[in-house]
């Protein structure tokens, strides 16, 4: 890439070059009397002279290196400065093949260092898993068991002389056009897709740009591929790779130490150096470089706000359209508050990007700016990525990626959470200032992100359900403690409220977590602090407004849930289906516009019955749950703590009352001949099966059944568990009651869960998502678990026999004979042979 410089820019160069200055002219070398004929070959070592090498058709980027192109090839012509000096490489896919995903995502993060080596340039892997303070005689052996591997070694084919500096000139075009793993296709993908090698005629370099401080590549690798995800014709996929490499700072800025009772995206180290008898690992915390300028260190101290050195900064995208910019400047200005609590004024604002004429250079891939990304993307998403330095955690630059089709997921929540009693809410396309306060929130939530804090899903639990009804509670602190949960809008309130607030703002947790992560403790070292940071925490120990509580990929803890409002899940579901239940009967209306088709109607409905499942899982998750409360020594009380027995068995009646018992206001014909010319009763039927199988889960079993072993008769038992679940499912058989369609497929759902249990082992975890999957492990065959299945079923099996005499209903007694026959297969299955 050719840089465009300014008219200005060029007089001043001629300026300073006529008055003896010299400007840097990276492809105008000018020949001096000392150059000889030899000159004009390659020398012993076969370095040939620059001009040879960056002839005058070379097109030359400047920046962080010089960047040419000569024909197809690239060179980076490194200075002596920045030989040694560490850089992080950050390889990202930014464009996938059909069937993959969406680009975007993180591949690989590695620290390299450019070495000179006799006529070679290396280029190091360094890394910093292993630690030890050079001071200490362990430092030797931590140097020793990490060496250092060599990516890739470079021929130096020229060099450059001047007053200042030797730059050393490597054709880097293999680097990015072989198959070189750390910047391509990882392996979990390969073996995926049955990756066999890299077609190279089919591979290119798209672009390489230089910035100050930063490189940025681009290219194309197309793999030939046994299982590729799509087009399966063509035996191969192809990705278009973005590969960052950014200076790191020479002095990396002080850590602070993670402490899992505050959340916070941190990384680790194994600290050799510790006055420890173990291989142990600390944890220091992502966060940006707020530092006080050395002239406010004592306004500071006496408590006075004062500006940081640096700012955070965020430009707004060109591409973003302009209605939604102020909406997406407030987002990220609300941190101000948060900040001000850590001592900062002014400590994130948000610009809108220079225009090209008023910066032609200007790039959002230039890492000295953040950028909110507006992309046209189908995708209903956004994201806050960010890049720290593995040596401190100082976050170098985010961009947040804003998908154009966010807005329809925006849409979508605040109509099923908040139609019922708000009429901003009610239709398909919603007022630019409607749409632009939820943009806001969007906005405000991926900030969160960038500035180092992870989904808080135990922050909700803090409010009582009946508060979120509450006008003056919600306007004051919210529908949540934290902006960074998942508690969208205030699916709980009545109509009959009056005006509450229907979103969270940027709440009380959030201002505590940014001042612990982010208040200077001058005068102390990282290790010093942390006793500090200690009396920070315990200071609001018990305080449920100050509680972090960590995102699950299967939920044990249920007061730490995704999409949940309040303390209590059984009530706030309640609340909740009330609402849907006035949404349905105005679901045509609110959805209808002359001339359009049923589709916007179709999408509402099933809205609805997402959010209906919402409230399921999270009445569901109280059944066999266990709290985590985080605590240290210095603090009383248990961090695992089961759920009560009341609790759980109010869950389990809610999920009879709302869903084992066919839920009839859903079942609305109005709307079914509008959108489909069937498919209702498989619809119910999944909606019962998913709950039931989540309910008779092994993992959930082996909770219960520790439970009782821990807490005896004051627990809720396995047995307890399954003898209401049979009893609520086959209810009709005491009553001799004719048994509907709805509730014969359930029953049928039930049986075949049942012969599951029966004959299933628990499903294990493949081995690269086992640190992700959060459950209880149990030996199925070994435990109680098929003894009370099989108590169950007879049972159910003489409680069936005594009803089938009662009933009138030729369905029903056809459908208990089968039911007798499933359970007689089930419990010999040798029958079935």
């Amino acid at each position: 890439m050719t840089k465009h410089f300014s008219y200005k820019l060029l007089v001043v160069a001629l300026s300073l070059s006529m008055s003896g200055c010299a400007v840097f002219q990276p492809n105008a070398k000018k020949k001096t009397a000392a150059t000889s004929e030899k000159s004009e070959s390659k020398d012993k070592n076969g370095i040939k002279p620059y001009n040879k090498v960056i002839t005058k058709d070379a097109k030359s980027d400047t920046g962080l290196f010089t960047v040419h192109k000569v024909d197809d090839n690239y060179f980076y012509e490194i200075p002596d400065s920045l030989l040694t000096r560490e850089m992080l490489t950050v390889t990202r896919i930014a464009k996938t093949a059909s069937g993959v995903g969406f680009g975007g995502g993180k591949q690989d993060t590695q620290v390299h260092r450019w070495e000179k080596k006799n006529n070679n340039i290396l280029l190091r892997v360094v890394s910093y898993e292993i630690f030890a303070a050079d001071s200490l005689p362990v430092h030797e052996a931590v140097v020793n068991s990490n060496f250092e591997p060599i990516l890739q070694s470079f021929p130096i084919k020229a060099i450059h002389k001047d007053s200042v500096n030797n730059s050393y000139v490597i054709d880097v075009t293999d680097l990015y056009t072989k198959d070189v793993q750390a910047l391509g296709l990882p392996e979990r993908p390969r073996k995926q897709y049955k990756v066999s090698r890299l077609d190279e005629n089919r591979s290119y370099i798209d672009t390489i740009r230089s910035y100050p401080e930063n490189v940025e590549v681009r290219h194309v690798k197309t793999y030939s591929a046994g299982d590729p995800p799509s087009n399966e014709s063509t035996g191969s996929i192809s990705f278009e790779f973005s590969n960052s490499m950014i200076l790191l700072p020479k002095v990396p800025m002080k850590r602070r130490y993670f402490d899992q009772r505050v959340g916070w995206f941190a990384r680790g180290q194994v600290d050799y150096g510790l006055d420890a008898q173990e291989s142990k690992t600390i944890k220091y915390l992502d966060r940006w470089r707020l530092e006080v300028k050395d002239e406010d260190l004592e306004k500071f101290k006496n408590g006075e706000l004062v500006e940081p050195k640096k700012q955070i900064v965020y430009y707004i995208d060109r591409a973003t359209p302009k209605q939604w910019v102020p909406f997406i400047k407030a987002g990220i200005e609300d941190w101000q508050t948060a900040f001000e609590a850590a001592g900062f004024k002014n400590a994130i604002i948000a610009k809108d990007a220079p225009t090209k004429e008023e910066d032609p250079d200007w790039s959002p891939e230039d890492v000295r700016y953040s950028v909110v990304r507006y992309l046209a993307s189908p995708i209903p998403n956004a994201n806050g990525p960010h890049v720290s330095d593995p040596r401190s955690g100082e976050i170098l630059e985010s961009d947040i990626n804003w998908y154009h089709n966010v807005m329809t997921l925006l849409r979508n929540w605040f109509f099923v959470q908040t139609a019922a009693i708000n009429e901003d809410a009610r239709g398909v396309k919603f007022k630019d200032e409607v749409m632009g306060r939820l943009i806001r929130f969007v906005s405000s939530h991926e900030v969160g992100h960038t500035l180092g804090l992870p989904h808080n899903m135990g922050s909700s639990v803090a409010y009582p359900v009946e508060k979120l009804r509450d006008p003056e509670f919600t306007k004051k602190f919210g529908t949540a403690p934290s902006i960074m949960d998942y508690a969208r809008f205030n699916y709980v309130a009545q109509p009959e409220d009056g005006d509450v607030a229907l979103m969270p703002e940027i709440g009380i947790y959030d201002k505590y977590a940014i001042e612990w992560g982010y208040r200077p403790i001058p005068e102390k070292s990282a290790t010093e602090e942390k006793s500090t940071l200690d009396k920070w925490i315990l200071a609001h120990a018990g305080d449920a407004n100050y509680r972090f509580g960590s995102q699950q990929s299967g939920v044990i803890d249920p007061s730490s849930q995704t999409e949940d409002l309040g303390d209590d899940a059984v009530l706030a579901s309640e609340y909740g289906i009330k609402n849907l239940k006035r949404i349905i009967p105005n679901l045509i209306e609110w959805t209808a516009e002359d001339g359009k088709e049923y589709d916007d109607l179709e999408t509402m409905y099933e809205q609805v019955l997402t959010q209906y499942n919402r409230y399921m899982g999270h009445v569901t998750a109280n059944i066999g749950g266990v709290y985590e409360i985080y605590k240290t020594y210095d603090q009383e009380g248990a961090v695992y703590t089961h759920v009560d027995a009341a609790q759980q068995k109010k869950a389990m009646q809610f999920l009879h009352n709302e869903l084992f018992e066919t839920p009839e206001w859903l079942i609305d014909q109005d709307i079914f001949n509008k959108i489909e010319f069937d498919g209702n009763l498989e619809r119910v039927r999944n909606m019962q099966e998913r709950t039931l199988s989540n309910l008779l889960d092994f993992g959930r079993m082996g909770r219960l059944m520790e439970n009782s072993e821990i807490n005896g008769n004051k627990a809720y038992s396995l047995l307890n568990m399954m003898t209401d679940v049979r009893k609520g499912i086959w209810s009709e058989l005491n009553r001799g009651a004719k048994i509907d369609l709805y509730r014969r497929n359930l029953q049928r759902a039930y049986l075949e869960r049942m012969e599951f249990l029966m004959t299933n082992e628990q499903e294990a975890i493949p081995a690269q998502y086992r640190r992700y999957v959060s459950r209880t492990n149990v030996n199925v065959a070994q435990s109680d678990i098929r003894p009370i299945v099989r108590g169950e079923l007879v049972n159910l099996q003489r409680s069936i026999r005594n009803a089938i005499n009662r009933t009138s209903d030729t369905l029903t007694r056809y459908h208990l004979q089968d039911a007798l026959k499933r359970i007689d297969l089930i419990l010999d299955p040798i029958a079935k042979s």
